[in-house]
């Protein structure tokens, strides 16, 4: 069992009690589970300080291989405790037990990943005028500061945290003060595996003091941070006071294209899941489905049915769908949701929350809506709920601009068999990542991830996020 106090934080490698404490919530039930620490900016400040002393003493001084060795031995603990991990993650979240499982294997995974390239980062040598030998070094950049949401926190606590441990920082970790249990849980299998003290640091806490204090902290090299873009926006304005480099993950609304000459079999499970997968709480959720006019209404009626058959309820009932993360979420979506219908826009179909889903969960259907405007906010907007839209097109130059028609650039699914489509389609998206004839690709811890636009900057996951977390130092030798 991972034996740890919620309403602690982990500075220094102690468990340490916060002057404050915050209200967690179960989505499913709405009704309180535990009392969280709200960290102030006297707990960041120590937070930092612990970081820089890990790096003056044994953090600092161990070699690539040991740091992989570790980050090992923490992924076989995780490994170990994936189910009580997923159950405080669906409880926590309220995403179905069996994604929270698979969130806690990718935990395990990125740290498999990471603790094998430990050691497999290396310079370069550069030829250059005689006498002169010149090299290249990856250093960490000192105290990375990771500041993380509440949909995904396993998986982004190992593309983030681990990758920055990995080359050797030590990380100051601002959970979300909506789900933070496996973050802390997180931190009690890493003090278990033998992490030096100070190398992770945990502060939950609010974004407004705690994720504000740790973006505007002097002695942070380096930020990461998933979220919205307006938090965003502020967190890189704070970095920037000095001069802190920011990698920032900001959603996206992502299309998934699909022609004519698509296997519609294959696709109509991917177009689905990348919507609802999550409640639809996930930054590159495919929520717009564009599809060629000539299978528009075939295409349409397979979704309709997919639809249909949806069901939403507790987390531990392991459903398609469980509640959305808070009161505060839900309210946005169905705020979404009343004004596509005051606008007389088409729900075509919806799942069905089950009879007996506790009333005071944060439950919302999953909506499919048809014909939607591409100009229309249920097209435009990152709704961040299990909303899928159908807009129809009628060519492929038609698909791109639609396609590429909103602020934000993460992630793009193609349906077609026609290979130069494929390579075309590849290159004309405007986003980070674009999957054909598939969409996700099973997680792909290796595969480099970020956005474009107001989707963001940087890349987080496989060696790319190695590179990230480290900074490159020129050496030039002249021999006389």
């Amino acid at each position: 069992m991972i034996n740890m106090q919620t309403n602690q934080m982990l500075i220094g490698g102690e468990w340490k009690t916060a002057k404050t404490e915050g209200a967690l919530y179960d989505p499913s039930t709405g009704k309180e589970i535990a009392r969280i620490a709200l960290a102030d900016a006297h707990d960041v400040d120590e937070a930092v300080e612990a970081g820089q002393n890990a790096l003056q003493g044994e953090w600092g001084q161990m070699s690539a291989v040991e740091r992989g060795r570790i980050l090992a031995r923490i992924g076989h603990l995780v490994e170990k405790h994936a189910a009580d991990l997923a159950a405080l993650e669906a409880q926590d979240v309220g995403k179905p037990y069996s994604q929270a499982l698979a969130d806690a294997r990718a935990l395990a995974r990125y740290l498999e990943f990471y603790a094998g390239a430990a050691d497999k980062v290396h310079g370069q040598t550069i030829p250059y005028q005689a006498g002169y030998t010149v090299y290249t070094l990856r250093e960490p950049f000192g105290v990375t500061g990771h500041i993380i949401p509440w949909n995904y926190p396993m998986q982004i606590i190992g593309r983030s945290v681990v990758a920055a441990l990995t080359m050797g920082n030590a990380a100051v970790l601002k959970p979300a003060e909506e789900a933070c249990l496996t973050a802390l849980a997180f931190g009690f299998i890493a003090n278990e595996a033998g992490l030096p003290a100070g190398a992770l640091n945990i502060v939950p806490g609010l974004g407004e003091v705690a994720g504000d204090a740790l973006a505007r902290h002097p002695g942070v090299s380096h930020i990461s941070f998933t979220g919205s873009v307006g938090v965003g926006s502020k967190v890189q304005s704070a970095a920037a006071q000095h001069a802190a480099p920011v990698t920032l993950e900001l959603g996206g609304k992502s299309p998934q294209i699909v022609f004519e000459d698509a296997d519609l079999d294959k696709a109509l499970p991917f177009l689905v899941n990348a919507g609802i997968q999550n409640a639809g709480q996930t930054c590159s959720a495919g929520s717009r489905i564009l599809v060629h006019r000539n299978i528009y209404d075939a295409l349409l009626a397979r979704l309709v049915k997919s639809y249909q058959a949806l069901r939403v309820g507790p987390a531990m009932l392991d459903l398609n769908l469980g509640p959305l993360v808070s009161a505060k979420q839900k309210g946005i979506v169905d705020g979404y949701l009343k004004r596509a219908r005051a606008d007389g826009l088409v729900q075509i179909a919806s799942g069905e929350i089950v009879a007996d889903a506790p009333a005071g969960g944060f439950y919302t259907a999953p909506t499919l809506w048809t014909d939607v405007p591409p100009e229309h906010e249920l097209a435009q907007k990152e709704i961040f709920g299990p909303v899928q839209v159908v807009i129809p097109f009628e060519n492929e130059d038609q698909a791109v601009e639609i396609a590429n028609g909103t602020d934000f650039g993460l992630v793009a699914g193609v349906w077609t068999r026609d290979g130069a489509r494929q390579m075309r389609m590849a290159k004309k998206l405007r986003v980070g990542q674009v999957f054909i004839n598939n969409y996700g690709a099973g997680g792909g811890v290796e595969l480099p991830f970020g956005g474009m636009g107001r989707s963001g900057h940087g890349r987080e996951k496989g060696l790319e996020a190695l590179y990230g977390f480290s900074t490159l130092k020129t050496v030039a030798a002249f021999h006389e």
